[in-house]
């Protein structure tokens, strides 16, 4: 079995635009979530999200396609440039390097915007090119242009766990010697006032009334829901042995990969918890890793009462007594949930986690729950020799997906 690392990585988040200015962001427990700006939120209960600032996405695209993209896409391109350039992947055989990167909704704001032109101006104003960057797929298929790679080239649509479920695809690319190479993860750009609207009627949002920064408060006492925000994340995958051979920095291994759904509700989680630890037994099987083996989850933690108590006590069925040893955190407490990004840039704090020695807190933990009761590594960032990480996400619809990452020794 070929093995699979990740070489490069690059991030667009509401902390910052890059990798190290998100990392940074987590590690200083500093929150991106704030009052909307895209649109005036007036009308609405909940007037907050966790926007991407101060984006610029010169050198994303030629200025043309600019004009043309959807800020999913955007996104997308910005990340993956990115990872890219740090792993310092030149000169490779573009029929060996694929991309598998995904999202929820697709390109929305192009799509109610175009909407928008056909209702007022009419259907012979509407863009010609608008169908091909509202996709779903429209970012993976962008990056592969820009970037000119030929190998294999697909969406993964999973709801909140798209970016875990392409990284875990993508590692499966390799595996099995489809490709030497995958750029791999997710984006979504998708703060529209049709989207808030339809997720406060679902009654799943936090309000954060009064201060935006403390509304995200996964596992404590008092959460009353997530935050939606944007972004994307994205790494490069590489097989091992090509990898060492070019002198590549290596961040961590992808040791395995878990995919289960819930098969109980469209919008609510599985009680039993039944598909998310199935999920992570089947990520820590297939890469042959014991349960004590684990340092670090960063769980998909999101801030609602049912789906923290369910992340909870899947930990402790799968993990029995080490799940009180293991450190658990949310970095939703300061992203906000980028949706199809989620998994990804989660993924990527679990591999800064190993490169690093440190873990990101949850912040804004100050009433403990006495059902929550694992280690959430509460307000402030950790040091700690971090071995092997998993990340968690689930999505609308019970889909399920973890990647576990493991340390590379020379």
């Amino acid at each position: 079995m070929r093995r699979v690392v990740i070489t490069g990585m690059g991030a667009v988040t509401p902390l910052g635009n890059d990798l190290r200015s998100t990392w940074e962001g987590l590690l200083a427990g500093r929150s991106g979530i704030d009052l909307i700006k895209a649109f005036d939120p007036s009308a609405f209960p909940v007037k907050i999200a966790g926007e991407v600032k101060d984006y610029d996405s010169t050198g994303a695209a030629s200025p043309k396609e600019v004009r043309k993209l959807d800020r999913n896409v955007l996104f997308a391109l910005t990340a993956g440039k990115e990872a890219l350039a740090d792993a310092g992947l030149n000169g490779f055989n573009p029929e060996r390097v694929g991309v598998v990167v995904g999202n929820c909704i697709g390109g929305f704001n192009e799509l109610m915007r175009q909407h928008d032109v056909l209702r007022e101006r009419g259907p012979d104003r509407v863009s010609p090119t608008f169908l091909a960057n509202v996709l779903v797929d429209s970012s993976s298929g962008q990056l592969a242009i820009e970037l000119g790679m030929r190998g294999p080239n697909y969406a993964v649509v999973s709801a909140c766990a798209t970016g875990s479920h392409a990284i875990g695809e993508g590692a499966e690319l390799i595996r099995r010697g489809d490709a030497d190479a995958i750029l791999a993860g997710g984006t979504e750009g998708c703060i529209h006032p049709l989207i808030l609207a339809g997720f406060c009627m679902m009654r799943g949002l936090a309000a954060g009334d009064g201060d935006p920064a403390r509304a995200s408060r996964p596992f404590d006492a008092r959460r009353e829901g997530f935050v939606m925000a944007e972004g994307a994340g994205i790494v490069v995958l590489e097989e091992l042995e090509a990898a060492r051979a070019r002198g590549a920095p290596i961040y961590a291994e992808v040791l395995g990969y878990g995919a289960s759904n819930d098969a109980h509700h469209m919008l609510q989680p599985d009680p039993e918890s039944g598909g998310v630890v199935a999920m992570m037994n089947a990520a820590l099987e297939r890469a042959g890793v014991a349960p004590d083996d684990v340092d670090y989850i960063n769980a998909h933690g999101t801030g609602t009462p049912l789906g923290d108590l369910a992340e909870t006590q899947a930990i402790k069925e799968v993990f029995g007594e080490h799940a009180y040893e293991l450190a658990v955190s949310s970095t939703k407490s300061m992203l906000g949930h980028m949706f199809g990004a989620a998994g990804a840039i989660e993924a990527i704090a679990c591999a800064m986690a190993i490169h690093e020695s440190r873990i990101p807190p949850t912040i804004n933990y100050e009433i403990p729950d006495p059902e929550c009761d694992l280690d959430y590594v509460p307000n402030e960032a950790r040091t700690a020799d971090v071995g092997v990480a998993l990340s968690n996400a689930m999505g609308l619809g019970g889909h399920n997906g973890c990647v576990l990452l493991g340390r590379v020794d020379d």
